[in-house]
């Protein structure tokens, strides 16, 4: 059955004539007469008594209208749902992202959705990079927010839509009583002799490009994704670390040195989403969200 034609009947029914139903939708009463004599054709019966005084619904044309108000109902509701998705009335985000941007840069995200997008839903979950991926792809999560190194390998990325963000500092983690840890002079290349502690795949491989530019090899005796254990580590001089600022910014001390070297190459953090996912107004809501605190973070930065 053709639902459009099924409510050009409904209009009909309601205004009494098939006259003024063409009225109320604005075509010409020959072009409403052939709709209804289609639809009459296609059910098998006939749906309206037609008078000098308008049309009566049959039995059949009395049960069809029924069915009629409730299919123009469903399609009300329809875009009423639909223009409060669009009116960020309502809606929801799956989204992902790694431990220290959830602690950093999601909660103050968040707040400004409160203000912006109150009827958006936003469920999130941690993943590292190389998890939220496949996660994406697989269409368990509509945005993720992760990090990429110089020498970080996004061809796990596929098709995926990348928008960059933040320049996210790498600096040198060494124990306040380390004989170089206030040395003005320090180079990378001056802890070659030093225990290192790793973290996550891409952090390890950052490591060791940068290592590998200052000319040596780095002994990792110990590999932890948890800020706070590298932490400690170092402050109980069990070795030195490469950690980004947001990373330190989650989890901070006072018992370590944290260095600035000037040869360390930063990491990037930005949004991957599928291909026209930032259509969806909650998804672009969430991603405005992350670009301005991102922003008024490298605003910030760069008046210090």
């Amino acid at each position: 059955m053709d639902p459009r034609r099924l409510l050009i009947f409904r209009t009909v029914v309601r205004n009494g004539s098939i006259g003024a139903g063409a009225r109320e939708l604005g075509w010409t009463q020959p072009a409403v007469s052939q709709h209804l004599a289609a639809l009459e054709k296609e059910i098998g019966t006939q749906l309206l008594l037609r008078s000098s005084s308008g049309v009566t619904p049959t039995e059949a044309g009395r049960r069809l209208a029924s069915h009629a108000e409730a299919v123009a109902a469903q399609l009300q509701a329809a875009e009423e749902e639909l223009a409060d998705i669009t009116a960020l009335r309502r809606g929801r985000v799956r989204f992902a992202t790694f431990p220290s941007a959830a602690a950093v840069l999601l909660p103050p995200a968040l707040a400004r959705m409160r203000e912006t997008a109150p009827g958006v839903d936003v469920s999130f979950e941690e993943l590292e990079p190389p998890d939220a991926i496949p996660a994406l792809m697989d269409n368990q999560v509509d945005l993720a927010l992760v990090f990429r190194y110089g020498c970080t390998d996004v061809d796990a990325e596929g098709t995926l839509e990348w928008t960059p963000l933040l320049e996210d500092r790498v600096l040198a983690i060494l124990p306040a009583e380390h004989e170089r840890a206030h040395d003005p002079e320090l180079a990378l290349a001056d802890l070659r002799g030093e225990d290192w502690i790793a973290g996550c795949e891409r952090c390890r491989a950052n490591l060791m490009a940068n290592a590998r530019s200052a000319g040596f090899t780095p002994h990792v005796r110990y590999s932890t994704d948890d800020a706070t254990v590298v932490h400690r580590l170092i402050e109980h001089g069990a070795g030195v670390a490469l950690m980004p600022e947001i990373t330190l910014e989650a989890a901070p001390s006072d018992r370590v040195v944290v260095r600035t070297l000037p040869e360390l190459t930063n990491r990037t953090i930005g949004l991957i989403n599928r291909k026209g996912a930032m259509a969806i107004p909650a998804v672009a809501a969430l991603r405005d969200a992350l670009a301005a605190e991102t922003g008024a973070r490298s605003i910030e930065a760069a008046l210090i």
